[in-house]
């Protein structure tokens, strides 16, 4: 039976706190780079701009069904986080496709934790938004669960939204949300579930 410990609790908010002040401590130096971005167009990006991206955030449990029947898995509220690594690039000034590796855990009232590490490809279309750049998209690879002892290594897509604010010419810094599908199914079909999580992460993009 898998438990998140204090200090691997402890750890992962440091992380987070860190990755918020991010943003200010960057923005805060006397950066050249730094644009005037009155010049803001749609062709911002061209074929072969890449981007990097790091985020942290939260995952929520929405629903999980045994053959259409939803079943209550008792997680508990907040229920855990989680954080990725992409890499996208860029086909045009809106269209992009890239990899990604998530990792995500939620824990349970009785303190039992689901592990899920999903790994898969990713493609999409970035909007612009006065300033913002709004990029949508969608994921399909496989992934590796574990919970209550028990592993399972199955398909996984996703699909999410961003938003990002881009003060210099290397970086931008946003908000992102991503709904998963993460179905386990096996050979009796009885014991099939789907599951169902979203998560709110903080994102840092680096350009290059």
């Amino acid at each position: 039976m898998l438990k998140s410990s204090p200090q691997c609790q402890k750890a992962i908010a440091v992380f987070i706190l860190l990755f918020i002040g991010l943003p200010v401590i960057i923005a805060a130096q006397n950066n050249p780079d730094v644009d005037d971005w009155d010049d803001f167009r749609t062709d911002l990006y061209a074929r072969g701009d890449q981007t990097f991206i790091i985020s942290l955030g939260i995952t929520v449990p929405i629903a999980f069904l045994n053959n259409g029947s939803a079943r209550d898995m008792k997680f508990s509220s907040p229920v855990g986080g989680g954080g990725s690594l992409s890499y996208n690039y860029f086909l045009n000034s809106n269209m992009f496709f890239g990899a990604e590796l998530n990792c995500a855990f939620l824990t349970s009232v009785n303190g039992d934790t689901l592990f899920i590490l999903p790994l898969g490809g990713r493609i999409g279309y970035q909007f612009l938004v006065w300033k913002l750049e709004v990029p949508v998209f969608a994921s399909i690879g496989m992934a590796w669960h574990r919970f209550l002892g028990l592993g399972y290594f199955g398909l996984y897509t996703k699909g999410g939204v961003s938003a990002y604010y881009r003060p210099t010419t290397n970086w931008s810094f946003g908000l992102s949300s991503n709904i998963y599908w993460l179905p386990e199914w096996t050979n009796d079909k009885s014991k099939n579930m789907d599951g169902f999580v979203m998560d709110f992460t903080l994102s840092a993009r680096y350009h290059f």
